[in-house]
């Protein structure tokens, strides 16, 4: 099968989904791929019941020899657009060594962007990698702020919180919510 990560994420959750398990798509960070760098990616989360607990699955992987168990990813081996973002703001990860491999997009705007594409999977909304809205350009051309910066820390504990109506809640603001034009 040729396609993204998001590919690989997107048809993993539809197939669980399927099987009639709580599934979603995860926009963030993989850090197996390459030492010391988190590497723009996208996984599959599901509900497993009798664990009581979500399960990371790199669907990607399976079958290769990238990681020991890419069916129940360890803490701190995928981060969430949010959760990378907050362990940058508290000084906990260097923003340039995260990014899209075999490119120039490095630093804190990859990150704010996966923020916001997570929320956005959070809500069904599962964006192709490359996809931008609302101030993601700004962001990415260095044009924003310290209240774009706030934002991104609401989303992200809003997100580490998994409370699905307040997830709603936030998605449903204009300047976060993937405008009809992309999507279709």
């Amino acid at each position: 099968v040729i396609g993204t990560c998001r590919h690989f994420a997107v048809l993993s959750c539809a197939l669980l989904r399927y099987r009639g398990i709580a599934a979603r798509a995860r926009c963030g960070f993989a850090t197996y791929f390459q030492p010391g760098q988190g590497l723009d990616h996208w996984i599959t989360e599901y509900w497993h019941d009798r664990d009581g607990r979500g399960v990371r699955i790199d669907s990607e992987i399976l079958g290769q020899t990238v990681l020991e168990e890419p069916r129940d990813l360890r803490p701190g081996e995928f981060l969430t657009g949010g959760e990378a973002w907050a362990a940058f703001r508290r000084g906990g990860l260097d923003a340039a060594t995260f990014g899209v491999y075999g490119t120039d997009n490095w630093g804190p705007a990859e990150i704010r962007g996966n923020t916001i594409k997570d929320l956005a999977a959070l809500n069904k909304v599962e964006m192709l990698p490359w996809d931008e809205w609302g101030r993601m350009t700004a962001s990415y051309q260095g044009e924003t702020g310290a209240d774009y910066d706030e934002l991104l820390d609401t989303i992200a504990a809003v997100c580490a919180a998994d409370d699905p109506a307040a997830v709603a809640d936030l998605y449903a603001r204009d300047e976060l919510r993937v405008p009809p034009g992309l999507i279709g």
